[in-house]
C-alpha cells in the first residue's frame, strides 16, 4: 500500500514539471508497478489511435502534392505552359532547390519550437516539413523497438497519395484541390496533434508517467528544446549521418528515374535486391517484351521498403536530439540532392530507353549496397567494442534503469547505447 501511495505522489509530481527534461530526470525515481504491463499496452493502442491517422492522413496530401506535377505532365502542362528541352527536368528540380537550402535550418527549428505545431503550420504554409518532422515524432512516441512499423504505417499512404493523386480533370485543378487539401488538413493537426508526451491533453498523468518510463530503453532521451554545439558538431562529423545522407542522394535518383526484425541493415539490403534486378532488366530486356519491362519497372517501387528501413535507422541510432534533427537535415539534405540531379539523367534525347537514367540506377543501387555493408561493419564493431569495455544486460527490461536513459546525451556519449543493426 505505501508504494502505491509513493507511485500516486511521484506520477503527480510529474504532471507538476513544465519542462520535459526536468520530468525525465525526476522519474529516474519512478518504479513500474508489477501490473504496468497490460496498462502499457493499452497505452500503445491509445497512442497509435492519436498519432497514425493524424500522420498517415497527412502523408496522403503531402505526397499527392509532391508529385502533383508528374500527374500534371500527363494532363498536358508541358504543352500548356510550352515547356521544350529539359524546362521540364528543371521544373522537377527547382522546387529541391529551396528545399535543400532550408532543411537544416527547419530541423532545428524543430528543437527549439513545440514539433506538432511547427509542423501544422508549414503543412499549412506551403505543405512541407513532413518527414522530418514525423520521423521527430515516432522517436518521441514510441519505443525503438516499434518505430520501423509506424514509419512503415504512415509511410505506406503514400500508396493512396499515388492511387489519388492521377484522378483529378486537368492539371489546373490538382494544384488548386490538393493545395486546399493540405491547408485543410494542417489545421486539424494543429488542433488535434499534441507536441510531446508532458504536454498531452490525451493522457493522464499516470499514463504519462508509464509513457516515460517505457522509453528509458531508447537510451535517447525524447525532447530538449536547449541547442547544444558540441552535439551539432559531432552530427556533421558522425559517419552513421554521412552515410545515410549518401545512401537517400543516390535513392532519390533511382525514385525520381521511375513487424519488421531488428536486423535493419540486412533487411534493407534485400529491399535493394529486386531493385537492382529490375534496373539491370529495364536495360537489357527488350522493347518488345513489354510486360517484362512493366514488371521491372513495378520492381523498383521496393525501393520504397529500403527508404522506410533507413528512416527506422535513422531515428533508432541517433542519441541526443540536436544531433538527432541536425542528423535528420543532413539525411534530407541528400534526398533534395538526388532530386535535383534525378531528372536530369534522363534525357529527352534517349526516349524511350533512358539509357542514361537506367544506368544511373545500377549505380545508385550498388552505391547504396556499399554503404549500408559499410554502416553496418561500423556499427557491429562499435557496439562489440562498447560490450568489451562495460558488460551490460540484452535484457531491455533492465535498459530503462541504466544511466543516461533520460538524459540529453548523444549516442557517442552515452556508453549504454547499443546501435540496431
Amino acid at each position: 500500500m505505501t508504494s502505491e501511495v509513493a507511485y500516486k505522489q511521484n506520477v503527480d509530481h510529474v504532471e507538476n514539471v513544465s519542462h520535459a527534461e526536468d520530468a525525465f530526470l525526476e522519474c529516474d525515481e519512478i518504479q513500474d508497478p508489477t501490473s504496468i504491463t497490460d496498462e502499457e499496452k493499452r497505452l500503445v493502442r491509445k497512442i497509435d489511435w492519436i498519432i497514425l491517422p493524424c500522420l498517415s492522413v497527412c502523408y496522403i496530401f503531402f505526397y499527392i502534392d509532391k508529385t502533383t506535377l508528374s500527374y500534371a505532365a500527363i494532363f498536358g502542362i508541358e504543352d500548356s505552359l510550352h515547356l521544350t528541352g529539359n524546362q521540364y527536368s528543371w521544373l522537377s528540380s527547382i522546387f529541391y532547390f529551396g528545399s535543400l537550402a532550408w532543411q537544416l535550418p527547419t530541423n532545428l527549428l524543430m528543437q527549439r519550437l513545440p514539433t506538432a505545431t511547427y509542423m501544422s503550420i508549414n503543412i499549412i504554409a506551403w505543405g512541407a516539413c513532413a518527414d522530418p518532422s514525423f520521423m521527430i515524432i515516432t522517436s518521441m512516441w514510441y519505443k525503438r523497438s516499434e518505430q520501423p512499423i509506424r514509419i512503415g504505417i504512415w509511410y505506406s499512404a503514400l500508396g493512396l497519395g499515388i492511387a489519388g493523386g492521377g484522378s483529378l480533370p486537368s492539371w489546373k485543378y490538382e494544384f488548386i484541390i490538393i493545395g486546399f487539401l493540405c491547408v485543410a488538413w494542417g489545421i486539424v493537426m494543429l488542433l488535434v496533434l499534441p507536441n510531446s508526451p508532458m504536454d498531452t491533453r490525451y493522457l493522464t498523468p499516470g499514463q504519462r508517467t508509464i509513457m516515460i518510463n517505457r522509453l528509458r530503453e531508447n537510451q535517447t532521451g525524447i525532447e530538449n528544446r536547449q541547442f547544444k554545439m558540441h552535439q551539432f558538431l559531432e552530427a556533421t562529423t558522425d559517419v552513421e549521418a554521412v552515410v545515410n545522407g549518401g545512401v537517400t542522394n543516390f535513392g532519390t535518383i533511382i525514385i525520381q528515374g521511375f513487424g519488421f526484425s531488428t536486423l535493419r541493415c540486412l533487411m534493407l539490403l534485400i529491399f535493394l535486391t529486386p531493385n537492382i534486378g529490375a534496373a539491370f532488366g529495364l536495360r537489357f530486356v527488350p522493347e518488345s517484351a513489354k510486360v517484362g519491362r512493366l514488371v521491372c519497372y513495378y520492381l523498383t517501387g521496393s525501393y520504397n521498403a529500403s527508404f522506410v528501413m533507413l528512416l527506422s535507422l535513422t531515428t533508432t541510432n541517433i542519441a541526443g536530439h540536436t544531433k538527432k534533427v541536425t542528423s535528420s537535415g543532413i539525411l534530407f539534405i541528400g534526398y533534395c540532392a538526388g532530386n535535383i540531379a534525378g531528372p536530369f539523367f534522363y534525357k529527352e534525347s534517349q526516349k524511350p530507353t533512358f539509357l542514361l537514367g537506367i544506368w544511373s540506377m545500377v549505380v545508385s543501387h550498388i552505391f547504396e549496397v556499399v554503404c549500408v555493408v559499410l554502416l553496418w561493419i561500423h556499427l557491429r564493431g562499435e557496439n562489440k567494442r562498447r560490450d568489451a569495455s562495460q558488460r551490460v544486460n540484452d535484457d531491455a527490461s533492465n535498459l530503462k534503469h541504466l544511466p543516461g536513459a533520460l538524459e540529453d546525451m548523444t549516442d557517442k556519449e552515452n556508453s549504454n547505447f547499443r546501435y540496431v543493426l
